[in-house]
């Protein structure tokens, strides 16, 4: 058997096609992996650098989390090392327990993290809002801004973002001159790298700012700080240590670095995620990985890993295909170490810090900012952002989540109640969720209903619960006590009614369907505003049902219609010419799932279309038709018949005497009896309607023939500009026939529709 090529595409690649995708992926993580790699040695030197760790400490959480992380890792394009949201509370660790005990916390913590992977309890970062994340990275770029702008002015950090504030007025009154030299210029470079020719731009930013201004500093022999590197930088000596004592503490710190990398990570690889249309991320898995990079990275001196925005971002944006590209740049880390590390010990610390502060910049997004004031979740990015800077990360992430909550238990319990006069007396709208948060809102609304009034109390709820039921009950029973009248108008589900019934208001489970308002038939919504006015005439009761819709359309219709009725307002386009029977129960965009400005409808008795002969005796179908094809210029006519047809009845059981211009119509539809008797009867759906319906539907192909003779028609489907379509509705089950010339009978609607002829 010859495969296609789709099959081949889709089969299961053997043993020579596993390897030529390999080496496809590679032809695309490698030079990622590259880039990454070069963005990598610097911002691991800066965060080093700003923790206030060993400088190869952070070189050595880079190459632990490139290789562990990336290859154990449930993230495929996610980039783990030493992370720019740890430094303050790395510097505050390392100040309280020294750098030894420092390492043995992060061994810990990411043991921990292993048992919090093995929980499965990663997934629940999945329901963190955007508003949270956006607020981390954004209070992670302020924290980093402040505390390096002080090192660009030729300073020192100060131990908080606090700190870092309040004395950077001062900071900026006495710069130091060479430093802030080349911090501003590692800075400029930077931000003009984006705007040199694309051949330029293949080398990285952070790289040529750094090379450069390293070189600059030393041909011109500036007096700057620079990076301290040990002689021999392979010689580690960093060997984890318990504490001598205070256990509490050292227990806190290995459960903050433990959550704080884990929110980190798993906040990051949901965001790498939205930026690549590859697998999606297995954060359980992932948070494994972290734990597992974590514990090589303390054992062997190194920062705590983290996954890492800015390095899986251009990871992503490099072309990286899998997590090859994450691994390899680890290895190019640890053979930079090994061959050029004495190279670290001529960058200046301020080239450094001014790379921090255009990294910490670039995590403010003002995108971020306009998202998320859109949405209405300013506030819980503000104290996110606030509490990152202000408390430490853990604490505004959390602050964020706990706001995020509330706010999202306010939309979902949130009611809006108000009260209105109208011209039968007063009307209580209550919209939204209903509960007992919403009750004291509810009770001063309704204490301002004059007592004895009528009212109308308009209930658009999602959810009533037992608390609110009874608010309203007795408020109900009161009022009519005092000789008022409420009229309960629920519009969607029936809460109040199944309550009043002594059914449980829990879930919608069970209930029966509630149509909705433009569907359901007057008959059946009015019904209890009908029995509260008995002092109406019985002829005006039935006149006021149609005003009674008209008000309902003002009132909930026309505010949702208004934006595309104003676009067709000077627009009238529509693809289809519509012909059907004038009958009530026949809605012609209920059946096709059209709106306004789709269908051009002819409505008659019958859904008839005169021969082209009597057209000078009756116009009004011939001049519709005319409009609708030359015009218009519609792309599809279809005639619609229908069961139960009282036109079909009057044509085989005779029109009333006294109905002569229904006589007359009738007329019209005696050469589709004479078709019904001429040939065999129709199927609708494999089955074979008799009487009435089976003259509908040898009527609907009669229609299609004489609409064949309008010259107009006749030419434009010669030029293929129009296509005519039988349609057959059954009123009763609800259910649309096509006709099929093929098969030469109505059956389901498929694609392509067949034309009659």
């Amino acid at each position: 058997m010859i495969s296609t090529a789709r099959e081949r595409e889709h089969a299961p690649p053997g043993p020579g096609g596993r390897r030529h995708k390999a080496w496809d992926n590679l032809r695309y993580d490698i030079p990622a992996s590259l880039v990454v790699f070069l963005v990598a040695v610097p911002l691991s030197l800066g965060i080093a650098l700003a923790s206030g760790a060993p400088v190869v400490a952070g070189l050595v959480a880079a190459i632990a989390g490139g290789v562990v992380a990336g290859s154990l890792g449930g993230s495929p394009l996610q980039v783990s090392g030493p992370a720019a949201g740890l430094t303050v509370i790395m510097a505050e660790t390392i100040n309280e327990f020294g750098w030894a005990v420092t390492c043995a916390i992060t061994v810990l913590a990411g043991a921990l993290q292993i048992l919090l992977g093995l929980s499965r309890v990663a997934r629940a970062a999945l329901a963190a809002s955007p508003a949270v994340v956006h607020g981390m990275l954004a209070g992670i770029g302020v924290t980093i801004v402040v505390a390096q702008v002080h090192v660009v002015l030729g300073g020192s950090a100060w131990s908080s973002p606090v700190d870092n504030l309040v004395q950077l007025p001062r900071q900026l009154l006495d710069p130091h001159g060479a430093a802030t030299l080349i911090g501003v210029l590692t800075i400029a470079i930077l931000l003009l790298w984006d705007r040199l020719p694309a051949a330029v731009r293949r080398v990285p930013g952070p790289l040529a700012a750094i090379v450069a201004v390293t070189v600059l500093s030393a041909a011109t022999g500036l007096p700057v700080p620079r990076v301290e590197v040990p002689a021999d930088v392979l010689d580690l000596r960093f060997v984890p240590r318990l504490p001598a004592g205070g256990w509490w503490d050292f227990g806190v710190a290995v459960v903050t670095v433990a959550l704080v990398t884990s929110v980190a990570s798993l906040l990051s690889a949901v965001a790498t995620d939205k930026m690549h249309t590859g697998p999606r991320a297995d954060l359980n898995r992932e948070l494994i990985g972290q734990g597992a990079a974590n514990m090589a990275s303390g054992a062997l001196g190194g920062l705590p890993v983290a996954g890492v925005i800015v390095r899986s971002s251009t990871n992503v944006q490099s072309g990286a295909r899998t997590r090859a590209s994450a691994v390899l740049h680890g290895l190019w880390i640890l053979l930079f170490v090994a061959v050029l590390a004495g190279l670290l010990s001529d960058i200046p610390l301020a080239a450094l810090a001014g790379l921090l502060v255009h990294v910490g910049a670039k995590l403010v997004k003002f995108s971020h900012i306009k998202d998320v004031l859109r949405h209405g979740d300013l506030p819980v990015y503000l104290v996110t952002l606030g509490g990152v800077v202000l408390l430490d990360l853990l604490t505004g992430v959390l602050l964020g989540i706990g706001l995020a909550a509330l706010v999202m238990l306010r939309r979902l319990l949130w009611s809006g109640i108000h009260a209105e006069r109208d011209e039968d007396g007063w009307r209580v709208v209550v919209e939204g969720a209903l509960s007992a948060l919403s009750i004291p809102r509810l009770s001063t609304v309704l204490a301002e209903v004059p007592r004895g009034t009528r009212v109308t109390l308009e209930l658009v709820v999602d959810y009533l619960d037992h608390a609110a039921f009874d608010t309203l009950s007795a408020w109900q029973h009161s009022h009519e006590q005092a000789g008022g009248t409420v009229v309960v108008d629920e519009v969607g589900h029936p809460w109040f009614e199944r309550g009043k019934a002594g059914e449980p208001t829990v879930r919608k489970t069970g209930a029966r369907p509630v149509l909705p308002r433009w569907f359901a038939p007057w008959s059946q919504w009015q019904r209890e505003q009908e029995e509260v006015v008995p002092h109406v005439p019985e002829q005006r009761g039935r006149e006021s049902s149609m005003r009674r819709g008209m008000v309902e359309f003002e009132r909930r219709t026309a505010q949702l219609v208004r934006p595309i009725l104003s676009r067709l307002a000077d627009v009238h386009e529509p693809q289809t010419l519509f012909i059907t029977c004038g009958d009530a129960r026949i809605v012609p965009n209920l059946i096709t799932s059209s709106g306004p400005g789709d269908l051009f409808t002819i409505r008659n008795i019958g859904n008839l279309v005169p021969d082209h002969a009597s057209c000078a005796a009756d116009a009004s179908v011939g001049a519709s038709l005319e409009f609708a094809v030359d015009v218009l210029k519609v792309r599809e006519i279809v005639v619609c018949g229908h069961s139960s047809c009282g036109a079909m009845k009057a044509l085989l059981e005779g029109a009333p005497d006294d109905a002569p211009a229904l006589r007359s119509w009738l007329r019209h539809a005696e050469p589709s009896v004479a078709r019904a008797r001429a040939n065999a009867p129709l199927a609708v759906a494999g089955e074979m309607p008799a009487g009435a319906d089976q003259l509908a539907l040898h009527n609907v192909l009669e229609q299609l023939a004489r609409l064949r003779e309008y010259p107009a028609i006749a030419r434009a489907e010669a030029r293929g500009d129009v296509e005519l379509c039988g349609m057959y509705f059954d009123v009763g089950a609800a259910r649309v026939h096509l006709y099929d010339a093929g098969t030469g009978s109505f059956g389901p609607v498929r694609r392509p529709m067949s034309t009659g002829k």
